[in-house]
């Protein structure tokens, strides 16, 4: 504990990472008072006034424990994340994924705050990190130019800033149901989560050409450099090969096209976006065309081409630190024992591994209060695995990682297949955090 320190958390940022965090410093008798900006003051991504809106997709990705998303998850909700609790709330179809109706999700981790006693939520904009702590900021990708400003300034670091992109949303009842189908790869969840657009070889080839030839959108002080690797635009990766859509979210690998019986050349997935399963999001198809474009080379897609766009794809700022420079694995800062960082300006990437962060500098910081050691997750799980490529990865050339099984240490002289060794090294995670748990003093029993 630090001598002196106040009590009541300031959490900058009502995003993913700011919500879980408040939520695991209330949980334990923290007082919280968390900042959001919105309405106040809008950005150019998020529409409604409520807490942990996501607008790039609508899905956390897999609940299956053969998939390191998967694992997270799990792991996640052995320790009570309240994020995955509403997700699993406002879940929609969508195989194994775990997809949400984006209004009913916000709305309970909105009431979830608010209705919380030891939680005040204050409409206010935060422009510079408090000279004061505990603070944590989770500001997430679209803070404001004053605090990106201010974040530079304390971490000394000139580029903050990646570009991310979005995908489109297309109303289902322009969907052309006579070519599109309803089907879930290899027969995943429902086994018929998704709607299937495909395409054959020649329709391919005709959309590729298109998708290349399109016009992008000027983006101010855009560099082709900033672009974040694990989320593409859909036109980037088909300049890196004619096939790489069609091996990347076009592959048509466990879906079989009813009208031939066979599996399409390629095809164009939609997942679900609300509960009422009016809204459809292109799996993947972030970009950065132009709006006009967008409508004219998605149309040539079969089953589009009357398609109607409730929100067309765009490119924004995504503003993030070079986390092994400067933090510990406990998403504490390396030169301010008082200020924390979660959500993907801590230098993660996915809305799990964002709620993950959170969730690990919540319980630190309310372990710094109590005057307990903050949790460290065993180096075998996906939690551990997280902090220790946030703190210990190479800074040079530094991006934000989705969790992989590529980060959890193997089991020696296992000689398996893949997805039984993807299975091991789950339910060895699961076992390391339940024994973890058990000698945590943070973590032992309900907490306060």
């Amino acid at each position: 504990m630090i001598s002196g320190m106040k009590k009541r958390v300031t959490i900058i940022g009502g995003g993913l990472a700011g919500c879980e965090a408040a939520w695991q410093c209330a949980v334990r008798g923290i007082p919280v008072d968390v900042y959001e900006m919105r309405p106040l003051r809008e950005n150019a991504i998020h529409r409604s006034a409520d807490l942990a809106e996501i607008v790039c997709s609508n899905s956390f990705k897999s609940i299956e424990l053969g998939s390191a998303h998967g694992l997270l998850k799990a792991e996640m909700n052995e320790l009570g994340s309240m994020i995955l609790a509403c997700a699993f709330e406002a879940r929609v179809p969508a195989g194994a994924a775990l997809a949400v109706d984006r209004k009913t999700f916000s709305r309970a981790v909105t009431a979830r705050l608010e209705q919380h006693p030891l939680i005040e939520v204050h409409r206010e904009e935060i422009t510079e990190i408090p000279k004061e702590g505990p603070v944590v900021v989770a500001a997430g990708p679209l803070c404001s130019e004053a605090l990106a400003q201010s974040i530079a300034e304390f971490s000394g670091e000139e580029n903050l800033a990646f570009y991310d992109a979005i995908s489109p949303i297309i109303d289902g009842e322009s969907i052309n149901w006579d070519l599109a189908f309803s089907a879930s790869r290899y027969g995943k969840g429902d086994g018929s989560d998704y709607v299937n657009c495909p395409l054959s070889q020649e329709e391919y080839e005709a959309f590729i050409d298109a998708l290349l030839s399109a016009q992008l959108a000027e983006i101010h002080e855009f560099d082709r450099e900033l672009l974040f690797e694990g989320c593409l635009p859909v036109e980037e990766m088909a300049a890196r090969g004619r096939d790489t859509l069609r091996y990347g979210p076009m592959r048509p690998v466990g879906l079989k096209d009813p009208r031939t019986g066979h599996r399409p050349w390629a095809v164009v997935q939609l997942r679900q976006d609300d509960l009422a399963a009016s809204h459809w999001s292109m799996v993947g198809f972030q970009n950065r065309l132009k709006w006009g474009e967008q409508k004219r080379v998605f149309r040539m897609i079969p089953g589009l081409e009357n398609a109607s766009f409730i929100k067309l794809g765009v490119m924004h700022r995504n503003t993030y630190l070079n986390a092994p420079r400067m933090l510990l694995e406990t998403f504490q800062s390396t030169s301010r024992e008082d200020l924390f960082f979660a959500g993907q300006i801590s230098g993660v990437e996915g809305y799990t591994e964002s709620t993950a962060s959170g969730m690990i500098a919540g319980m630190a910081m309310a372990a710094q209060l109590k005057g307990l050691d903050a949790p460290l997750f065993p180096a075998v799980s996906a939690l551990g695995a997280l902090q220790r490529y946030i703190a210990h990865s190479a800074d040079k050339n530094y991006q934000p990682t989705n969790i992989s099984f590529g980060l959890i240490p193997p089991i020696e002289n296992l000689r398996k297949p893949k997805k039984e060794r993807k299975r091991l090294l789950s339910l060895r995670a699961i076992e390391a955090i339940r024994a973890y748990v058990l000698e945590c003093p943070l973590l032992m029993g309900p907490p306060d």
